[in-house]
């Protein structure tokens, strides 16, 4: 499945309002794309980008599920959930991170702010977050390539080495590819059985019972299931004493509580499937975390139209390719542009580019440096950029350096010699 590379900033902290700045958790940072517009391009219909008035918008991780810090006035086992946000902090390259003693989820100071880094994303969730494999530094790679993810990008992920840590649960969602999950699922196996991090204290599992012996209140005592212990804390707050009434609550709401999930046999179950109460003050889960897949909602909203998804305000285009040339490549690769304008335009300095950055200037192709209104021209590639035939993105700069158009395509556009491919 293709996922877009997006470059930006990791923000944390607001120096100008750091009680009205983030607070991060061990999955969660707000993200800055150097351009908006690639963001936007994961819209969906019901579904679009949050972005704050700072241009930022929150990460979640994806597959992963670290324990709250905070959550409706609540949180969990302060050792675990604190140690999960420490580490991405750090591993993420902020250094020297004071927390407010008025309120400790909010950062007062900290060095190395922001970061660079960049995300692997291909949705948004229905509260407009992106959805992302998430990873620091550059890249090299253009920004808003199309990358086919296999495991050995997953594992350079932060959401990779959480779960190796064993800072974070496991939470799979149908957008996540059956491999990745599968691949994802056998690392948790082999870190619950060395015991590793909070794996030493999980409870609420098919091996170990929680026992809530001086009532509700000690659910923030325990380390469960984030996605339970939300549940667990919305039921608390629905005024509960007691779990005997947990499973009828839940089906109560199939939206906002029954959660469907398909269960590890295949069969598309919900919540109250995978949670059994024992006795008034003890329960457990049917199934592990890392053998269920969750089903994001399906509400039922006012049709609309689908949303227009964002373009490039460009006067240039790429309008087609031909990525895999009969017989030898070299030199025989070529792109269509097209000024869509009704002006001429100068492209002086303005450069062609691949997924991995390599470039020609794009004068020197034409032999030109003016694309009159409407005119239509073929460029033929030499050695310095190549198209791959496993799929490529391919990029158009000005000669500022930002992105006039990006078109991307699959290892089976260009499986068939000689086909030009239309953007």
């Amino acid at each position: 499945m293709p996922y877009k590379l997006i470059k930006g900033e990791f923000h944390v902290h607001y120096p100008d309002r750091p009680l009205s700045g983030p607070e991060p958790d061990g999955d969660t940072v707000k993200f800055l794309p150097d351009n908006r517009v690639l963001v936007d391009l994961l819209s969906a219909p019901g579904r679009s980008a949050a972005f704050n008035q700072r241009g930022m918008i929150n990460l979640r991780f994806e597959g992963i599920d670290a324990l709250e810090t905070h959550f409706a006035d609540s949180h969990q086992n302060l050792n675990w959930a604190e140690a999960a946000r420490n580490e991405l902090l750090s591993r993420t390259g902020f250094t020297d991170v004071q927390f407010s003693d008025r309120n400790p989820n909010k950062i007062i100071a900290i060095n190395n702010h922001p970061q660079r880094g960049y995300i692997l994303a291909n949705n948004l969730d229905t509260f407009g977050r992106i959805i992302a494999f998430v990873y620091t530094g550059d890249i090299t790679q253009v920004d808003g390539s199309q990358v086919f993810i296999e495991d050995s990008h997953v594992n350079q992920s932060l959401n990779y080495h959480l779960l190796e840590v064993g800072l974070a649960y496991p939470a799979f969602y149908t957008s996540l590819p059956t491999d990745l999950r599968q691949a994802l699922a056998r690392l948790v196996r082999n870190k619950k059985q060395e015991n590793i991090g909070l794996w030493s204290e999980s409870t609420a599992n098919i091996e170990r019972t929680a026992n809530l012996t001086v009532g509700l209140a000690e659910i923030e005592n325990l380390v469960i299931w984030p996605k339970l212990f939300r549940r667990l804390v919305r039921y608390v707050g629905a005024g509960f004493t007691d779990l005997s009434q947990l499973d009828a609550w839940l089906r109560d709401d199939p939206v906002n509580r029954d959660d469907r999930v398909l269960l590890p046999n295949g069969e598309l179950g919900n919540m109250h499937d995978v949670v059994d109460v024992v006795s008034p003050l003890q329960l457990r889960m049917n199934f592990e975390p890392e053998d269920l897949v969750i089903v994001p909602d399906n509400t039922m909203v006012i049709p609309q139209p689908p949303p227009v998804k964002p373009q490039l305000q460009t006067s240039i285009r790429i309008v087609a390719a031909l990525v895999n040339p009969l017989g030898k490549e070299i030199g025989k690769e070529r792109v269509t542009l097209l000024n869509v304008s009704a002006q001429e335009q100068d492209v002086t300095d303005w450069i062609l580019a691949d997924s991995i950055g390599k470039s020609v200037p794009l004068a020197e192709l034409l032999d030109a440096t003016v694309l009159a209104a409407g005119e239509v021209a073929q460029i033929t590639l030499d050695s310095r950029v190549r198209l791959n035939n496993t799929g490529d993105t391919i990029t158009l700069f000005n000669s500022q350096g930002s992105m006039v158009d990006q078109v991307s395509y699959a290892r089976k556009d260009a499986k068939e010699e000689g086909v030009t491919l239309v953007f």
